[in-house]
């Protein structure tokens, strides 16, 4: 049994974390400001520390008896980077950096930290690989890249996985954990709340795919807790893995939608719309490496994680 602190543990993934974790057996003491999370999730098992990444005193005392961190606490919206560049450098940066120093106080050395795709900014390669040029196009992006360098600096036992899009729900001891985001900007939920009066809006018909929709990837939220707890156990000493995560294949907006009308039994109302500038075509993961040295690949489809989400729904 590891004692494991999980920064961000009140949000959608770091709650859904402490929850598997907790069923393993390991000790999960939870650490979040409840700026982006929410108390209610935490697992009632759980050590629950309320305190910032910003706070040194805090993270110390909450790393107290810690063997490794899962790190997922931080601003993660793209559009609020672009309004407020310092604010996410000052968050997500600095707090990791505040973070690092307090593992180093204590003597920590292991970190699996949730960086992400964002970090390559529009894709050369198709699929993309770990070793595909990161050039983030947006603030939030370049917060990711630089928490990546500042790990591989500094010398301790790390894996950074890049992740795509995070899907579906997961039913714990406690009840449902699923995306609780305001605003929502992610396709699935998107999907589910459409209306005759609100449809969904498909962002360009034309783009070069098989049909004419762009692609992403999406991953079940308990597929990518998996690879978390399958890279804790993977640390090398000293070294520092970039490990992508995603489906290895991807879905587009329209494959989308028909898995949720499979899901519901009824039609999604949506609504063609022009192209979004910056929008690339395709944006899907290699999940070569994951396989390689996590022995890991997802076992969840599309229309599991939208059938979770409405099940969530529900409760």
């Amino acid at each position: 049994m590891t004692r494991i602190l999980v920064t961000g543990g009140a949000g959608y993934i770091g709650s859904t974390a402490t929850a598997i974790l907790l069923e393993r057996g390991h000790e999960v003491v939870v650490f979040d400001d409840l700026s982006m999370g929410h108390a209610d999730a935490v697992d009632s098992r759980a050590t629950f520390v309320q305190g910032s990444l910003l706070d040194p005193d805090a993270l110390r005392n909450a790393l107290a008896g810690c063997e490794a961190v899962i790190h997922f606490a931080g601003k993660s919206l793209v559009g609020e980077s672009v309004e407020k560049p310092e604010l996410y450098h000052h968050v997500n940066v600095d707090g990791t950096q505040n973070l690092l120093d307090a593992m180093a106080i204590h003597g920590i050395d292991k970190i699996v930290f949730s960086s992400s795709a964002a970090t390559y900014g529009q894709p050369v390669d198709d699929p993309i690989t770990e070793e595909s040029v990161a050039s983030p196009t947006n603030p939030y992006g370049a917060s990711k890249l630089a928490i990546d360098t500042m790990i591989s600096a500094s010398g301790i036992s790390a894996i950074s996985l890049r992740y795509f899009n995070v899907a579906g729900a997961y039913q714990s001891s406690n009840g449902w954990l699923a995306e609780r985001h305001n605003p929502e900007t992610h396709l699935i939920p998107l999907v589910l709340r459409a209306t005759e009066s609100n449809p969904l809006k498909i962002f360009g018909t034309d783009w070069d795919t098989a049909d004419g929709t762009c692609i992403r990837d999406y991953v079940h939220v308990v597929d990518l807790i998996e690879a978390h707890i399958l890279a804790l156990g993977a640390l090398k000493s000293h070294v520092h893995e970039i490990v992508n995560l995603g489906s290895g294949g991807g879905y587009s907006v329209r494959q989308v939608i028909a898995a949720a009308e499979s899901v519901l039994g009824r039609p999604v109302p949506a609504v063609e719309s022009p192209r979004r500038a910056g929008d690339p075509a395709t944006l899907v993961a290699s999940i070569v490496k994951a396989k390689s040295l996590l022995g890991w690949e997802p076992t969840r489809d599309l229309e599991t994680m939208i059938s979770d989400t409405v099940k969530s729904q529900a409760q």
